[in-house]
């Protein structure tokens, strides 16, 4: 979306002494367009976004930041928000809580690299499913029984690749257990339809489109990460936890045990602090709630009492501030 194309619309619809006015736009880092991030980044970018010459929220119009346009911009996902922030190459992006914490304390993934100190969280949204998905018929019916199979991992500068090479770790494996391949979840499933790959792996909320219609059209199985070997990961990386996606999310899959991260919604240290805080007080405006239930299914777990969950840096103080009035964080 660019701003001449914007000034034109606001333009032909007669009002363009409005696009005269302050405008400011504020990038939101998502994922593949096959995933969840992007389609939750629409929503909360339609939420927060109030251009010049809308309609007030007081007269049935938005309720978002006066004069903000958000934009939901595909990326690679948590790793490469990360750096989009760093950068300035974004305002805000979705990450996973994990790749959160590493990139603010310079841990984990980010121990060769400089930290992201500066990095500040805005929400805790849903909880991001890891989803190890294999091709009807291919043998796979635990983590171990990867060995030797054709298996995407994601490409590198995601989340995914990340938690996948943790998971791999957790039951004695590695990359070169298997034959690894790096492909985002909309071709990695034209490559397991076409009996290219036995498995992928994508970390999101569920239901998320690609599973589901890989499930739909093809036939898929969910492999359950479960036993002892996630007893101890789970020890070790307080930031997973336990979940189960339930029977029939998937058409023809039961339920099946997994874990967990959280989606956060962070922004970076020097974003102004009225903006964020008119941000999240948008977020969580009560005008919101219709759009984030109507919009997709994980839209229904984005709720106020689970802002704070799983957040493992700090707030921006805009945000910090909204939470406050609300009585989430104490004096």
């Amino acid at each position: 979306m660019s701003r001449r194309w914007l000034f034109a619309a606001l333009a032909g619809l007669g009002i363009a002494g409005a696009a005269a006015q302050e405008m400011q736009f504020f990038r939101i880092g998502t994922g593949g367009v096959a995933g969840t991030y992007y389609p939750i980044g629409g929503l909360i970018a339609d939420i927060i976004s109030n251009p010049p010459g809308s309609r007030p929220c007081e007269r049935g119009g938005s309720c978002g930041v006066p004069g903000l346009v958000a934009i939901a911009q595909s990326s690679n996902g948590a790793v490469a928000n990360v750096n989009g922030i760093r950068t300035g190459a974004l305002e805000s992006g979705f990450v996973q809580s994990d790749v959160a914490y590493w990139a603010y304390t310079g841990t984990g993934i980010y121990s060769d690299e400089e930290k992201v100190d500066d990095l500040r969280a805005i929400a805790s949204l849903y909880p991001e499913s890891i989803h190890l998905v294999a091709r009807e018929g291919a043998g796979i019916e635990s983590v171990r029984d990867l060995v030797g199979k054709r298996v995407s991992l994601d490409e590198p500068g995601s989340g995914t690749l990340v938690d996948a090479r943790i998971i791999l770790d957790a039951f004695g494996l590695d990359e070169a257990d298997l034959e690894p391949v790096y492909l985002k979840p909309s071709p990695g499933i034209a490559a397991l339809k076409e009996g290219e790959l036995d498995a992928f792996i994508i970390v999101a909320g569920y239901p998320t489109g690609s599973v589901a219609d890989v499930c739909r059209s093809d036939g898929c199985e969910l492999v359950p990460i479960e036993g002892p070997e996630v007893d101890a990961l789970l020890e070790e990386y307080q930031f997973f936890t336990p979940d189960r996606i339930p029977a029939g999310v998937y058409e023809g899959v039961g339920e099946t045990p997994t874990i967990s991260v959280q989606a956060l919604w962070v922004t970076s240290a020097d974003v102004a602090d009225d903006l964020i805080y008119g941000a999240t007080k948008a977020l969580w405006h009560e005008n919101a709630r219709k759009l984030l239930d109507d919009g997709h299914a994980r839209g229904r777990s984005i709720v106020l009492e689970d802002a704070l969950k799983g957040v493992g840096i700090p707030l921006h103080p805009g945000a910090e501030r909204f939470y406050r009035e609300v009585g989430l964080v104490g004096d």
